[in-house]
């Protein structure tokens, strides 16, 4: 311990020299009167600014003690009683320039480990100040499947605790409960560490190779199936070409018949024709019936091929089944002509109501009939129906007729249906067209 200075001066500069104060006893007066003598400040003049300290020196130099002024308590009351920070070991400082310490900093608090790692100050944070911003997490690894952090909440024990932030916290603690698929299973025939495969023996790809060939039974019902499918489009495309395609060409037919026979009468305007004249398959007249809007040719007999097919009308000229002309005195004309499908000529005339007329047109003249009866069906063998005095007809004497018949039911050959009607007006073509034509 220092002696205390004497002489003058002595205890002028010196604030803790007892003999700055007048009296002897004053100091130890002083004291008694202090709540924490220890702690309150002495009376007397205010204490000179915190000297400075010296220049860093080389661990082993003279280093001055620190004075630290605390006239509240403040550093005690906070942080406790800290020990100077000692340079390290070996520590020199930087060249740049030499360390000059300023004021005494406020201790940290006691921490379990030296150093208190920056998450962890950065978690006591308030992320809802706006004033700091929050830590961004970082992205939590995975655990392999099989873990203990698989299912169950069961944390991996070889997976360390979360540490940082509040956020971070929770969701660390959110996953530990969370179930994490493993990587998908590798196909067969293929190695998990990306090497190639193992190649297989001869009767290993005799058997794969046989197990990729599909069994009898697939292949017949396989075979099976393509051929239902075939014949379905077939018949598709069949019904197609007897409901639309037929039609299309016996209308086509027998409008270029229409034609060809308009122009032979205006060759042959005056020459007298005979029936003989006509061969099969010609025609020689064409059929109005106006209710039904049906205009079609007349040509001779009842081939299906060369007449009935080919959209035209046929009329009865073959013995047994020869008819009468309509230029006959007496006689029954009757025609033929299909219901369904090749034109289709006949399909309605089961709507005709007695009265309704029938022309027959030829080069010479018009002939006019009223239909008066029907017989909705028949058999086909019924060859009364084209008699001259036709049965069933309501036809008691001979005069003179017109008999049309058709299939029926639709679609069908099954039966026949009879139309007849009576002979009511004869008029030359000089005359021109009858009345219910040109209307």
């Amino acid at each position: 311990m220092t002696p205390p200075r004497h002489g003058a001066g002595a205890g002028q500069d010196d604030p803790h020299d007892p003999r700055a104060y007048e009296d002897p006893g004053a100091f130890e007066a002083a004291v008694h009167r202090l709540a924490d003598p220890l702690n309150d400040p002495l009376p007397g003049p205010e204490p000179p600014a915190p000297q400075q300290q010296a220049p860093y020196e080389p661990q082993g130099a003279q280093q001055a003690p620190q004075e630290w002024y605390d006239p509240h308590g403040y550093q005690r009351d906070w942080y406790g009683h800290q020990e100077p920070v000692q340079p390290s070991p070996g520590a020199s400082p930087p060249a740049s320039a030499p360390y000059v310490p300023g004021p005494a900093a406020p201790p940290l608090p006691p921490a379990d480990d030296a150093v208190e790692s920056a998450t962890a100050v950065l978690g006591r944070v308030d992320v809802g100040d706006p004033a700091v911003p929050a830590p961004r997490p970082e992205p939590e690894p995975e655990s392999p499947a099989g873990s203990g952090g698989e299912a169950g909440g069961v944390p991996d024990e070889a997976t360390p605790p979360p540490t940082g932030g509040r956020a971070e916290r929770r969701r660390a603690a959110k996953g530990r409960g969370r179930r994490r698929s493993g990587p998908p299973p590798c196909p067969p025939g293929t190695a998990t560490d990306g090497a190639p495969a193992k190649p297989m023996t001869r009767m290993e790809a005799r058997r794969a190779a046989k197990a990729a060939k599909d069994s009898p039974a697939i292949v017949i019902s396989r075979g099976i199936g393509e051929l239902f499918i075939t014949l379905g489009v077939l018949m598709l495309l069949f019904v197609t070409y007897q409901l639309w395609w037929t039609n299309v060409r016996a209308d086509r037919l027998a409008g270029r018949e229409t034609h060809k026979i308009q122009d032979d009468w205006a060759k042959h305007e005056n020459t007298p024709v005979k029936q003989e004249a006509f061969e099969p398959g010609q025609g020689f007249a064409i059929l109005h019936i106006p209710k039904l809007d049906v205009v079609t040719p007349i040509a001779e007999g009842t081939s299906k091929e060369k007449v009935l097919d080919r959209g035209m009308v046929g009329h009865y000229s073959e013995k047994p089944l020869k008819t009468a002309m309509p230029s006959d005195k007496q006689g029954n004309f009757a025609l033929a002509g299909h219901r369904n499908t090749h034109g289709e000529p006949f399909r309605y005339i089961n709507r005709l109501k007695p009265g309704d007329p029938i022309v027959v047109e030829t080069r010479e003249a018009y002939y006019t009939y009223e239909m008066t009866s029907v017989l909705p069906q028949t058999s086909p063998s019924n060859v009364s129906v084209i008699a001259p005095v036709p049965e069933r007809s309501g036809f008691t004497e001979p005069g003179r007729y017109i008999t049309l018949t058709t299939c029926t039911p639709e679609f069908t050959s099954t039966y026949r249906l009879i139309v007849w009607g009576k002979m009511v007006d004869e008029r030359p073509r000089s005359k021109g067209m009858p009345d219910v034509l040109a209307d």
